[in-house]
C-alpha cells in the first residue's frame, strides 16, 4: 500500500497517509478541518532482484554462503572430460618421395 501526502488548503499543515490505491483521498485535514490537497510523491526507491545485477547490490552478509550450499545439493559436478584422440595425419606424401 502506498504513502500519499497531503497539504491543507487553510493552515498548510502536511501530512502523510498510508492508504490502499482503492480507498478515496482524504478530504479533511486532522488539525482544523479544513480541506486538503493530495500532493503529488516521489515514490518509493526501486529494488532489483534477480540475475543481471551487480552481485553486491542488496545483499546480506550470508547470500555468497547460501548460495554456493544450494548449487552444490541442486547440481551435480560435472564429469570429468576424456582427452581427446590425436588426429589423423593428413600430411601429402612429398613428389621427390615418390619417385621410382
Amino acid at each position: 500500500m502506498p504513502t500519499y501526502e497531503y497539504e491543507c488548503q487553510k493552515c498548510h499543515h502536511r501530512f502523510e497517509l498510508f492508504q490502499s490505491i482503492k480507498e478515496k483521498p482524504k478530504r479533511s485535514c486532522p488539525n482544523c478541518g479544513g480541506r486538503v490537497k493530495r500532493l503529488l510523491g516521489t515514490g518509493a526507491g526501486i529494488i532489483f532482484k534477480g540475475s543481471g545485477f551487480y552481485s553486491t547490490d542488496y545483499r546480506k552478509p550470508g547470500y555468497t554462503e547460501a548460495a554456493k550450499k544450494e548449487s552444490a545439493t541442486t547440481t551435480p559436478a560435472p564429469a570429468a572430460k576424456e582427452p581427446a584422440a590425436p588426429k589423423p595425419s593428413t600430411k601429402r606424401a612429398s613428389a621427390s618421395n615418390n619417385k621410382s
